[in-house]
Parts: structure tokens; C-alpha cells; sequence
């Protein structure tokens, strides 16, 4: 999915160090997906994160199917890092080491 098109209310792309392609699938209302994404932030890294409760339509379908291969129960927040290793709920200390750090 190209967060390019999304409105940023529903996901956005968020500049910084490149660790591969890491793509955030949270919910807006999920404290859980918000720490992810602040520890994200806090580390650096170049993202790509998307709201799922926020999409309709064929967005939303796009996405749950995306979300699906990686993570088959669809819960948040999930982390996939170069579209082969799937973080599922907030894993500090995992998220830093598949980074790097």
C-alpha cells in the first residue's frame, strides 16, 4: 500500500534513518500502536504507518489482505520490516534489535 495517497489522518511516511522498509499497521485508538510508533520515532527510523480503523472501502481491504500474510488474527499493532519478519504488539526490545540498535 502507497501511504503517498493516504490522507495523513489515515497514515503517513515519516523521514529518517533508512533500516529497510518498515511499515506500522496500528489502530488511531490503540495506546499500544501509539508507543510503537513514538519508540519508532524516537529511534529514527524511516516508516510507513498506516491506520487501519481509519480506511474504508478498497483501502481497507488492500491493507487487512497486506496485514493478513503477516499476521493472520489482524491485531495491533504490527510491525513489518522488508516484508519478511512481522512484529506483532508492542516487542521493544525486539523492534530495536531486528534495527539494529
Amino acid at each position: 500500500m502507497d501511504v503517498s495517497t493516504l490522507d495523513k489522518e489515515k497514515g503517513a511516511h515519516i523521514s529518517g534513518i533508512d533500516r529497510g522498509k518498515v511499515v506500522m499497521y496500528g489502530l488511531s485508538t490503540c495506546v499500544w500502536c501509539k508507543r510503537t510508533k513514538k519508540l519508532l520515532i524516537d529511534l529514527g527510523v524511516n516508516f510507513d504507518f498506516i491506520y487501519v480503523d481509519k480506511l474504508e472501502g478498497e483501502e481497507e481491504n488492500q491493507a487487512v489482505e497486506e496485514l493478513r500474510r503477516f499476521n493472520p488474527s489482524t491485531s495491533f499493532p504490527t510491525t513489518i520490516i522488508n516484508g519478511e519478519k512481522a512484529i506483532v504488539g508492542f516487542k521493544e526490545k525486539e523492534i530495536r534489535e531486528v534495527l539494529g540498535f
